[in-house]
């Protein structure tokens, strides 16, 4: 049986998992989840964005996000449309700065991740992303700040093969968190039914 599949399922005729098989399958996932994973968001002004990363950040089981400089706040109304209400499940501290945001989530206990590219950053797949991380993401054209980079404990990009130079930092954002769980779930025992 495949990881992660419901019990009783036919790999070769899939069918749409029911609410309740959803929230089996969730459930599952979340026994096996022991890591903080916590967001740092630097000046991403775009609300539409600001939501996204707040709904990933919610499916993910991120808790904390601290929104730095001038960043979209989540309460506006493109941000709250594209969250579909999913920041009541997340804290927001505010910090003036990035550096002042990277500070905060050092001492909240969290090893600051920058997600850029940027020279010396290492493949995001490669990084160290075990314990609890702090996953900081820059301004939609300008990136992270040099004084976030500075202050990170590591720079990490995400690789790409296309001939676009960049994602949309909602896009990266979920691609982060994502390959943070599966860096933890990666050398765990396997489950054949999580659910």
């Amino acid at each position: 049986m495949s990881h992660g599949m419901i019990a009783g399922g036919d790999p070769r005729n899939p069918r749409q998992l029911a609410m309740t098989e959803v929230k089996r399958l969730n459930r599952g996932w979340r026994r096996r989840t022991e890591a903080d994973i916590s967001l740092l968001l630097d000046s991403i002004g775009q609300p539409f964005n600001v939501g996204s990363i707040i709904r990933s950040a919610a499916a993910f089981g991120v808790q904390q996000i601290w929104l730095c400089g001038d960043t979209a706040p989540p309460g506006h109304p493109s941000a709250r449309k594209t969250s579909l209400g999913t920041d009541r499940l997340l804290s927001f501290d505010h910090s003036q700065t990035a550096v002042l945001g990277a500070q905060a989530a050092r001492a909240a206990g969290y090893r600051v991740i920058a997600v850029e590219l940027a020279g010396d950053a290492v493949p995001l797949h490669e990084a160290d992303l075990s314990g609890d991380v702090c996953l900081a993401l820059g301004n939609e054209d300008h990136g992270c700040s040099a004084g976030l980079l500075a202050a990170a404990d590591l720079v990490a990009y995400i690789p790409q093969v296309g001939r676009v130079g960049s994602l949309n930092v909602a896009a990266a954002a979920a691609i982060a968190l994502a390959e943070a769980r599966r860096h933890e779930w990666a050398g765990q025992e396997r489950d054949p039914d999580p659910g």
